[in-house]
């Protein structure tokens, strides 16, 4: 489970985010890339844009599940 105390500073302000747990399979990218990109010199996926509307809600929601890491957080959850 996503820890807010260890998110990475380059997510956006808002409730989804990536903590340091991140092992980079960039996942959670390639399903919601509008939402997600990957630091370029430290290899982690962070949010870059936070959801609007259902259709980035769902694949941040997928993106949420599929991490093998549990690195994304919600903190409406």
């Amino acid at each position: 489970m996503a820890d807010i105390s260890m998110k990475w500073k380059e997510n956006v302000e808002g409730r989804i985010y990536v903590d340091q747990t991140c092992i980079a399979c960039d996942a959670c990218v390639l399903t919601a890339p509008g939402n997600f990109s990957m630091h370029e010199e430290d290899g982690h996926a962070f949010v870059s844009k936070q959801p609007q509307g259902p259709e980035e809600e769902a694949a941040c929601k997928e993106a949420m599940d599929g991490c093998p890491v549990e690195a994304i957080g919600d903190l409406s959850s």
